[in-house]
């Protein structure tokens, strides 16, 4: 899987992630993959998806098509997602069947969002949150949230912040590796 994180703090939000691509016990690392960035970058937003790589091109591609993408609220990024998911269905062939409980049919996308106005999270049913300080998705969450709220009352440069919490992810999760993009956005 993966190790993404958000952080915002001073006036800033930073966006970080690993570079590792798994395929079951294969590892396709950095220095092989053409395209290893995790986060992608859509009008003033940063993106970190985790799960299927087929999700990044998916995303790429149907957001481009979108007419004025708006990620800049909770509200805004259901909307977009809500939007989306009988897309991803009709014309990328979505699977939405996850559990046979589940409330709402699953979009299957896991990602964390930052821009000017914040830092965000969408899960699978289109649950939206907005994050007062950071978060962290993907396999190496646990171990990112752990060194974010040691490192997040020393460190007043949320880029450090999100630096190490990839970092620690790619220690301790077999599923994440190095090297880390990072971006940085100022917030209105």
């Amino acid at each position: 899987m993966t190790t993404i994180v958000a952080v915002k703090k001073n006036g800033y939000a930073a966006i970080a992630a690993d570079t590792l691509t798994t395929f079951g016990n294969t590892r396709l690392h950095a220095g092989q993959d053409a395209s290893h960035d995790k986060i992608l970058h859509v009008g003033d937003s940063f993106i970190g998806v985790c799960g299927s790589a087929a999700h990044h091109l998916v995303l790429t591609s149907l957001l481009a098509k979108m007419p004025e993408v708006q990620l800049n609220s909770k509200a805004a990024i259901f909307e977009t997602f809500r939007k989306l998911h009988p897309v991803l269905k009709e014309e990328c062939f979505l699977n939405p069947k996850e559990d046979e409980e589940d409330p709402y049919e699953s979009s299957q996308i896991t990602a964390l969002i930052a821009n000017s106005s914040g830092i965000y999270g969408i899960y699978s049913m289109r649950e939206v949150f907005e994050f007062t300080q950071y978060w962290a998705i993907g396999s190496g969450h646990e171990f990112a949230l752990g060194a974010m709220h040691q490192a997040y009352a020393h460190n007043d440069d949320p880029a450090v912040i999100a630096r190490a919490g990839v970092e620690t992810g790619i220690a301790f999760d077999k599923n994440s590796d190095a090297p880390v993009t990072l971006y940085t956005v100022k917030l209105a």
